[in-house]
């Protein structure tokens, strides 16, 4: 608990004062979401982060919630907290679209096991969130019937990025605290970073994917995206364990949170590629190099280090996520194709040039990075980047009716994220200030597998390191 000067997000601790010393009760928050959500659609734009909701669904959650905080008997510290979940996992009784048209025509039966362990806990879902379509770019730029473009909170004429991007918008406008995203190139980190939030991506397989649409099956993670490290701990250690319906993470070994609230960072040893590290915008540069500064005056070491071979696993990461998905998605796109968005059906027609060597290779070139990222596991805790080379990019006129297709964008957004999702690594963004236009810019810590402990033990001293938070322009107190 950090306490501090002006405007700060409310978080998890907040809304449990609220219930514990009666102030407000799960039903009366639930109300003003309610009242809120009706708010986001009518604004203009519309915010377009929460993209299906039931308020009959949404008080039933928050009633049986408000009746365990009455009879002292709550079942997590999630109990009547507000949750979103993105359009890609399964969550009853809303249609499972996946961002696209196509997809989702009954509503759904059964929960994905994320949907179902924050239920457990007491959550209320407030509904599911808008996302790029199928979660092939990172613009968040949606602009069929069921979705249109979210906006960023902080700046609406900016993209929220994607493919998470409700749930990065929703979080960063105080509609929940806590929203889930999945992360194949970057889909939870990049949002978070552009929203001004914290996002994390557990290490693959820690997090059950089971429920969600396996668009790529060896690049995809799940993780949390909150207001402050505290509540990405906290969610992560109630969603972190194998699952017999996902076998990817069944050998995983117990998740954590070991030394997280350690004082400084002492002994710890931070690794930095520093030319890798500074192919990014001037002034995310300047911000990203001071708060590995702080984190130096907190006690860690600063130690250099050398990522190989990082255009080839760039390549490479490319061709196993859209050789994934294409491979998935190929009836659909015999029977589907014209019902797609121009920059989908693009990417999937890129993704067709690949051939079965090309795949075998990417794989190769993985088992070679992930060696490399083994040795240097063994002489520094975790790896350094900025989170995004850039701010969040302007929307225009026509990304709202045609959608918006920028190869180089999508390439450079990646840049630091690739790496994670191709070798496994867990990654943790975290806001460290704003550009001179107020967009918000973030740092990434990167561990080995299965040390998102360390992640966040870091993660919570680099958010010491903002001064300010500045407030979004469009954001809903749901506590006032």
């Amino acid at each position: 608990d950090s306490a501090r000067n002006g405007f700060s997000f409310k978080g998890i601790k907040d809304y449990l004062e609220c219930y514990r010393s009666g102030k407000l009760t799960p039903s009366q928050v639930a109300r003003n979401i309610i009242a809120m959500l009706e708010d986001c659609d009518k604004s203009t734009p519309p915010l377009r982060a929460i993209v299906q909701w039931d308020q009959e669904q949404i008080m039933l959650m928050a009633e049986a919630s408000t009746t365990r905080y009455r009879n002292k008997c709550t079942l997590s510290c999630l109990d009547g907290i507000p949750v979103c979940l993105k359009e890609e996992f399964k969550v009853v009784p809303y249609h499972h679209r996946v961002g696209t048209v196509y997809l989702g025509t009954q509503p759904e039966t059964e929960d994905a096991t994320v949907a179902k362990k924050l239920r457990e806990a007491g959550a209320i879902i407030i509904g599911v969130s808008n996302m790029h379509e199928l979660g092939t770019g990172t613009t968040g730029c949606n602009p069929n019937r069921y979705h249109k473009i979210p906006r960023n909170p902080y700046n609406p004429n900016h993209f929220t990025g994607g493919s998470s991007s409700g749930s990065a918008a929703a979080v960063a406008a105080g509609l929940c605290p806590v929203a889930i995203g999945t992360d194949g190139g970057g889909s939870v980190r990049i949002p978070a970073s552009f929203c001004g939030v914290v996002g994390l991506k557990g290490t693959f397989g820690r997090i059950s994917c089971h429920g969600s649409l396996p668009l790529s099956y060896s690049t995809v993670s799940v993780g949390p995206i909150c207001t402050s490290v505290a509540d990405a701990a906290i969610v992560y250690s109630i969603l972190a364990e194998p699952d017999l319906l996902y076998p990817y993470g069944l050998k995983q070994p117990k998740a954590t949170l070991s030394d997280m609230c350690a004082p400084d960072l002492k002994g710890l040893k931070l690794g930095v590629d520093w030319t890798f590290f500074k192919a990014c915008d001037a002034e995310v540069l300047s911000a990203c190099e001071k708060a590995v500064k702080h984190l130096q005056s907190l006690g860690a070491s600063v130690v250099e280090v050398s990522l190989p071979e990082m255009e080839e696993a760039r390549v490479a990461h490319v061709i196993c996520i859209l050789s994934e998905m294409r491979d998935f998605l190929q009836p659909d796109l015999n029977k589907h194709f014209h019902e797609m968005n121009l920059e989908t059906q693009a990417s999937l027609a890129l993704a067709s040039q690949f051939t079965a060597l090309d795949y075998i290779k990417a794989n190769r070139q993985r088992t070679r990075s992930m060696r490399f990222l083994q040795e240097i596991f063994s002489t520094v805790n975790c790896i350094l980047t900025p989170a995004v080379p850039c701010t969040a990019p302007r929307i225009y006129e026509s990304d709202l009716l045609t959608g918006s297709s920028d190869m180089s964008f999508t390439v450079r957004s990646m840049r630091f994220m690739q790496l994670g999702n191709f070798t496994g690594v867990p990654g943790l963004v975290v806001p460290i200030g704003y550009s001179t236009a107020g967009l918000p810019i973030s740092l990434q810590v990167m561990a080995k597998w299965w040390d998102e402990a360390v992640l966040l033990r870091i993660g919570l001293k680099l958010e010491q390191f903002r001064d300010q938070t500045k407030k979004p322009s469009i954001y809903y107190d749901i506590l006032a």
